[in-house]
């Protein structure tokens, strides 16, 4: 198996497992801006002025330091910033005892639908390998992997847009 499968593969059996802590309330979107927040004289309709100033007030609050570019630290705090809210909501939404930890159990929970305020859960380990296991033999082959991580690859790039 190559590096860069091993490494989708590690991507991807915990990105599944916990997909549910991670759903944002518009339904597990990627972020993305509110509506409200776009239209700015708030008439119920975006133009695309408005469109493009919320997206240069995006750029400027990332550019810490506002010199007009963003630097590598700059992208990593901006990243640093979405993983802690991403985590503050998963711990509020999964932390069944509020001792702000998550338990393997509290975990499960979420993937299964039922620590997740939405009711949805994840898929679990034995759901991802029955869709790598195409010929349902019980193992799956570097062919069938790479089958299911590019059927993965699709339904991600359907689910956020990118098709």
């Amino acid at each position: 198996m190559s590096m860069m499968k091993a490494g989708l593969l590690a991507l991807m059996i915990p990105a599944a497992l916990t997909a549910p802590a991670f759903a944002q309330e518009a339904g597990g979107e990627p972020p993305r801006m509110i509506f409200e927040e776009l239209d700015a004289d708030g008439n119920g309709a975006v133009t695309l002025e408005e469109l493009q100033a919320a997206g240069e007030a995006r750029f400027a609050r990332a550019d810490i330091d506002g010199d007009g570019a963003l630097s590598r630290d700059e992208l990593i705090a901006r990243g640093e910033a979405r993983v802690e809210a991403r985590v503050d909501r998963m711990l509020e939404r999964l932390d069944a005892d509020g001792d702000g930890q998550l338990t393997e159990a509290e975990m499960e929970e979420a993937r299964e639908g039922r620590g997740h305020r939405h009711g949805r859960g994840g898929p679990s380990p034995e759901r991802i390998f029955e869709r790598l296991d195409a010929d349902g033999d019980g193992s799956v082959t570097e062919a069938e992997f790479d089958e299911g991580v590019a059927r993965f690859l699709e339904r991600m790039g359907r689910r956020f847009g990118n098709n």
